[in-house]
């Protein structure tokens, strides 16, 4: 059994998070420039066993896609052409900042280290993963 991926996409940044093997335990892995990902993943996915790739699906109140589903898409395609092995799944992620940020609050992290938004991207990407391990 290989691990989950969770990607919270951003234009700059992207955060991410992974399962343990046993697809238990969802945790924040990193945060990176976007520029960067599809190397990234490519090399994390050379090292680990990954059986899927979810990826926040950004929807507006209205259920209409956000503006950066744009850019989603785009990444999309580059991601199948370069790992074309694992399944990719997608999972609603309004609020996932907001929450990320009120978790940093609750997690008596100071104003400075609130303000790290690699940190919030990181934490969003776990609660994309956790909200697709609770729908399985």
């Amino acid at each position: 059994m290989g691990r989950l991926l969770a990607i919270d996409y951003g234009t700059k940044r992207t955060g991410i998070a992974v399962t343990d093997k046993l697809q238990i335990i969802a945790s924040g892995l990193t945060t990176v420039n976007t520029s960067e990902l599809i190397l990234f993943l490519k090399d994390y996915t050379s090292k680990e066993e990954v059986d899927k790739i979810i990826i926040g699906l950004p929807k507006q109140m209205d259920n209409t896609d956000s503006e950066s589903e744009v850019f989603i898409q785009k990444f999309l395609v580059k991601l199948e052409k370069t790992i074309p092995h694992i399944a990719v799944d997608r999972v609603d992620e309004r609020f996932t900042s907001k929450i990320a940020f009120q978790a940093m609050i609750d997690g008596g992290l100071s104003k400075k280290q609130r303000r790290n938004k690699a940190l919030v991207d990181e934490i969003s990407a776990t609660l994309i993963l956790q909200s697709f391990m609770s729908s399985q």
